[in-house]
């Protein structure tokens, strides 16, 4: 059963934005976002709690931004200034780490972010 949904990705230029979108069918404490990047393994980049506190990577500080909307399910990354080096699939999952979410085995399709000129 599909808990988590990633949307929102696409063709982006450098220094552009996006704004990705993860629904979420259950509730959780935290959500994060990690990224995938072509031939890298996977990455967290930013996390939100229900209480609204926030923890970003170095890589994206400054110029992603993480929100949760409780009451419509659904988690924002809103990305700005994008860079090539955030070219990736970005994946949402109920935790902030990849050491909190070893052993996690529900990682959906993602969503492909592509920053391109």
């Amino acid at each position: 059963q599909v808990q988590f949904v990633e949307s929102g990705g696409g063709l982006v230029q450098p220094g552009g934005s996006l704004r990705l979108s993860c629904t979420f069918s259950r509730d959780t404490y935290v959500i994060g976002w990690f990224r995938r990047a072509p031939g890298k393994g996977r990455e967290a980049v930013s996390c939100v709690s229900v209480g609204g506190s926030t923890t970003y990577a170095n890589s994206v500080k400054g110029r992603f931004t993480i929100s949760r909307d409780n009451a419509k399910n659904t988690v924002y990354l809103q990305m700005n200034t994008l860079k090539p080096e955030d070219t990736a699939d970005y994946y949402c999952a109920p935790g902030c780490t990849l050491v909190a979410l070893q052993g996690y085995d529900q990682w959906g399709q993602g969503t492909r972010v592509t920053v391109s000129s």
